[in-house]
């Protein structure tokens, strides 16, 4: 028996724990937990990323055949085997010292044994059951978990980031450039927020209709219509705004995912542009990005160079105007150590936090924490790999970030979290809402 179970909250209490193979938005499998915790239960499906970091934490596939060897059957047994025993009988409510011994039975920094997967799937069903068992919306539990006090609430509601066009690994063709998003930055609410994305979203589709284009679309949603260049790209989504009657850097910002690992090559030290038909070096690169900066009311420039180029952000972050944040995502992995070394550089000016590269809820807070701690505005982010699960919503909430980012205006494994903190903004009339990134922490 759990030492915790003498003094556990009964209507707590982990009574069982299960997990199976489903699909996620792409086709592919992903791993299901659920757990009972006296009358409730906790059900948590996790994500999975395409353009993965090598820092994050890794998950476990099976290999082999079977789903192209992305089956997760190994991870879902880890669940069942492993983890299982050692949260059963604890108490739901102790997220912190279940996600301890979550780690520690893996036994590794980067949770490659068990499997990421395995490990984020049982820890999230646990923060589940326990919201329900506890009578409380999960956000409010989230709060509580990362507040000073059992009784924190959650403040405000995050302003959404919504892709409009995809290119890079979310597309597979086209321009480099991942996403372009647009920022509602004019909204006051967070339902009117959503609506002026929507309406440039319906917009741009208008404008690649009228380009004689179908209007095909990405993982996550983003149109993905064939484009000869980024600044077509950057034209496209100004057009749309405006014809959508908003007024561009007032109304709407725009922000990017350049996602720039993945098409730079290590060994030259470069970066390849098929679309500029040129490569460039870490100086062309921050002269590029800036120019982006310069000539486009940017609120975000995320991952726009290597992974571990730790001197290039440093020295783009200072080359940046201070409208632009600088958002770190795969530079970070939403790990505590990378984060710290960021803060101590200032080699960013924002924070991305994704549960998934984290591992737990636990460490997920805890990155959230030091962003917070050193005024650094945070984004929750969703994967490419998704589901209808909408814990990201309750979490964005819960731990008062300052935006969210989903993915677009479609497919239901979005809608489902949009339509989530539509229902949160609905059921309170104590929460305030985010404004522009670039005004906080600078």
């Amino acid at each position: 028996m759990s030492p915790e179970t003498g003094n556990a909250d009964r209507r707590a209490r982990i009574t069982a724990v299960d997990a199976w193979e489903v699909l996620d938005s792409r086709g592919d499998p992903t791993v299901r937990v659920a757990i009972e915790a006296g009358d409730a239960r906790g059900v948590f499906t996790v994500p999975a990323g395409a353009s993965t970091g090598t820092h994050e934490a890794v998950e476990r596939r099976d290999g082999g055949e079977r789903y192209g060897g992305r089956g997760v059957r190994g991870a879902v047994e880890s669940v069942r085997e492993e983890l299982a025993p050692i949260v059963i009988d604890r108490d739901a409510a102790a997220q912190e010292r279940i996600d301890r011994a979550l780690v520690e039975c893996d036994g590794t920094g980067d949770l490659s044994r068990l499997g990421s997967n395995a490990v984020l799937g049982v820890s999230g069903a646990v923060a589940h059951a326990a919201a329900a068992a506890l009578d409380r919306p999960l956000h409010t539990h989230l709060a509580s978990l990362a507040g000073s006090s059992p009784d924190h609430n959650p403040e405000r509601l995050p302003m959404p980031i919504v892709n409009v066009l995809s290119g890079g690994l979310h597309a597979r063709g086209g321009i480099e450039i991942q996403d372009f998003l647009v920022v509602p930055i004019g909204a006051a609410s967070y339902p009117e927020a959503l609506h002026t994305a929507w309406q440039v979203r319906r917009a741009t589709r208008e404008e690649i209709l009228a380009a004689g284009h179908r209007p095909l679309v990405a993982d996550e949603g983003g149109f993905a219509p064939p484009l000869d260049s980024i600044a077509a790209a950057f034209s496209l989504l100004g057009d749309a705004a405006r014809e959508a009657g908003f007024e561009v850097g007032v109304d709407i910002g725009f922000a990017v995912d350049v996602a720039a690992t993945h098409f730079y090559d290590a060994e030259r030290n470069e970066y390849a542009f098929e679309s500029l038909d040129r490569t460039l070096d870490r100086d062309g690169m921050i002269d590029l990005v800036t120019e982006w900066a310069s000539e486009y009311p940017l609120v975000s420039i995320e991952d726009p160079l290597a992974e571990d180029d730790w001197r290039g952000w440093e020295r783009l972050a200072v080359a940046l105007p201070d409208e632009t944040a600088l958002l770190g995502d795969d530079l970070l992995a939403s790990n505590p150590d990378r984060l710290e070394q960021a803060i101590d550089t200032g080699a960013v000016s924002a924070v991305l936090v994704k549960p998934n590269q984290a591992g737990t809820i636990t460490r997920t807070i805890e990155v959230f924490g030091a962003a917070q701690a050193a005024d650094l505005p945070t984004v929750v982010s969703a994967r490419s790999g998704e589901t209808s699960d909408r814990t990201i919503a309750d979490l964005a909430v819960g731990l008062d970030t300052e935006y969210i980012k989903i993915g677009s205006l479609a497919r239901s494994e979005r809608l489902a979290k949009y339509n989530r903190l539509l229902e949160i903004d609905r059921a309170s009339d104590s929460l305030g809402f985010a404004g522009p990134l670039a005004d906080e922490g600078r």
